[in-house]
């Protein structure tokens, strides 16, 4: 039985050569594509996902985002409880020699996907520089979206202080956080954030700000930015 973990993360742009070229100068990663979709490597470790924003979404003005991949037993089930628990189900669908996979918004709008298959091996290390090391969803109000949660992966959100909520899986393993942070601060949108581990911070930061990235915030051990689109959130933290 799957615990319901976070396990990968892909990027959806408007701009698919720029971005490709940001990320690659900021984590030196390299691309392998596959119709119209590149995995990024670090050496020959597979790290994330890009893809061009389909035009539907454009019409929509969806912004640039990264998504966050909760792997799952089963699709049909995780997609009946989130949407008697209030969650929007935007797509649902099988893909064939990869799994099954459903792109779901919590009650707050948040969205991520959820995916059931052997295919998809998680990237997420603890340590390692330039790939993912964590997951975390930002939120206006917390209080909100933990029934939801809750109720369809079988999480604990647990109040580590004011805002600030530990996700612990079904084996009581923590998995990933929760942060309130009010729209002025955040936006209007509630969103998954991915943590990208780095061997210097000093250095990252001077190639995300010479690439068009922005920063937004710098608590001490992290510091939050955006891409060159202004749009796509992240964080990088210095590891060992």
């Amino acid at each position: 039985m799957k615990a319901n973990n976070p396990i990968f993360a892909d990027l959806s742009t408007y701009s698919l050569k720029e971005t490709m070229f940001f990320y690659e100068d900021v984590f030196n990663w390299k691309y392998y594509k596959s119709n119209d979709y590149y995995l990024a490597y670090k050496n020959d470790k597979e790290v994330v996902g890009l893809y061009e924003t389909p035009e539907k979404f454009k019409q929509m003005r969806m912004p640039h985002f990264w998504m966050t991949y909760i792997q799952v037993n089963d699709v049909s089930t995780t997609v009946a409880k989130a949407r008697a628990l209030g969650g929007i189900i935007e797509m649902e669908q099988s893909l064939d020699s990869f799994g099954k996979v459903a792109l779901i918004r919590d009650p707050q709008g948040a969205g991520f996907t959820i995916y059931e298959g052997d295919q998809l091996k998680s990237t997420r290390t603890q340590n390692e520089p330039d790939t993912l090391i964590w997951n975390e969803l930002h939120v206006s109000d917390a209080q909100n979206i933990i029934p939801f949660y809750e109720g369809i992966f079988d999480w604990q959100f647990h109040e580590a202080s004011v805002g600030y909520f530990k996700i612990y899986n079904s084996n009581n393993k923590h998995i990933a956080d929760t942060l309130e942070i009010s729209n002025s601060d955040k936006g209007k949108y509630e969103y998954w954030v991915c943590v990208f581990g780095v061997s210097s911070i000093e250095k990252t930061k001077s190639r995300i700000l010479n690439n068009g990235g922005t920063m937004v915030n710098d608590d001490g051990e992290r510091i939050f930015y955006t891409d060159h689109s202004g749009q796509a959130f992240f964080y990088i933290k210095e590891v060992l």
